[in-house]
């Protein structure tokens, strides 16, 4: 990653705690929208990393089937987890996040 984009990225997340601290008293509950390329394990990659949390996640195919949203709806402790579970599935390759 070049240093523009990791510079990008890091005050979107500045910006982004913020927000969350602002609209939120924590614990909170929070919804992840993502969408991600169905193929491989990538679906099963963002359930796991919402494994144990109490989430409640639906995933539904596209009309072609090539990509897949999933809504997560769980509780949150706090802005840092919630960006840190963002930073954790943005390994998965082609996932975007709404």
């Amino acid at each position: 990653m070049d240093e523009d984009k990791e510079k990008t990225t890091a005050e979107f997340y500045e910006r982004l705690k913020v927000e969350l601290d602002n609209s939120n008293t924590w614990p909170a509950e929070y919804l992840y929208k993502f969408i991600v390329p169905t193929v491989g394990d990538n679906v099963e990659r963002v359930e796991k990393a919402f494994d144990c949390m109490g989430a409640v996640i639906k995933t539904t195919k596209s009309k072609t089937g090539k990509f897949t949203s999933i809504s997560v709806d769980v509780t949150m402790k706090s802005s840092d987890e919630v960006i840190s579970k963002y930073l954790e599935v943005s390994t998965i390759e082609g996932i975007v996040s709404l």
